[in-house]
């Protein structure tokens, strides 16, 4: 099932450096986590309470020259594909998330993924302990983030935010399929989509 990269509905642009890091939520009374090497800004702030939940987002719809991605039943969520090189995936699932955010989507609806390098959240909070990292994600009342190889463990959500920033070519083909399976309504995938939809799409 090929996928066609959306036009910039939730991310402008997921290519190149981005000059003004938006800050990430952190769950619970946690130590500053330090900005991510080489973007200086502020520690992120203390979630949820900062979101105030509106009306939920709608699925977001494709740009004139990218139609939505047909799900092959109509139980799958959404599919949408956001163009960004591995070393942009980051950055353009963490502008999806900001927008999903700020358009109403409750932070507990939504689980990001990396397939590569841990999200700096995800490794700050890992060196807490394992116990007390998967208590945020049963707690289910905030983003969570959690690397590809966990998603056997982590709970499905009405939004998924995969960002491709590395890892294997079996893995990520492995992780996509999974990915898609613990999204309810809407699975986005930041990445090239030459890879993505080779991988994804032999896998649906």
């Amino acid at each position: 099932m090929p996928l066609i990269p959306e036009e910039p509905q939730i991310h402008e642009s997921a290519q190149g450096p981005r000059t003004a890091p938006t800050p990430r939520p952190v769950p619970g009374p946690r130590p500053a986590v330090p900005p991510r090497p080489g973007r200086p800004g502020p520690a992120r702030p203390t979630p949820p309470a900062q979101r105030t939940p509106r009306e939920p987002v709608p699925a977001a719809k494709p740009g004139p020259n990218a139609p939505a991605v047909p799900s092959t039943s109509a139980s799958q969520p959404q599919v949408q594909l956001i163009p960004a090189s591995v070393e942009g995936a980051l950055d353009a699932a963490e502008e999806a998330l900001d927008l999903l955010l700020d358009s109403g989507r409750s932070p507990g609806d939504v689980l990001v993924v990396t397939t590569g390098e841990p999200h700096p959240w995800a490794a700050h909070e890992l060196s807490f302990g394992e116990a007390a990292y998967w208590a945020q994600h049963d707690a289910g009342d905030d983003v969570f983030y959690a690397d590809a190889s966990a998603l056997d463990r982590a709970a499905p959500r009405p939004v998924v935010v995969v960002a491709v920033n590395g890892g294997a070519d079996d893995a990520v083909g492995t992780s996509l399929p999974l990915a898609l399976g613990r999204a309810g309504t809407l699975l986005i995938v930041c990445g090239d989509p030459q890879r993505v939809n080779t991988l994804l799409g032999a896998g649906v």
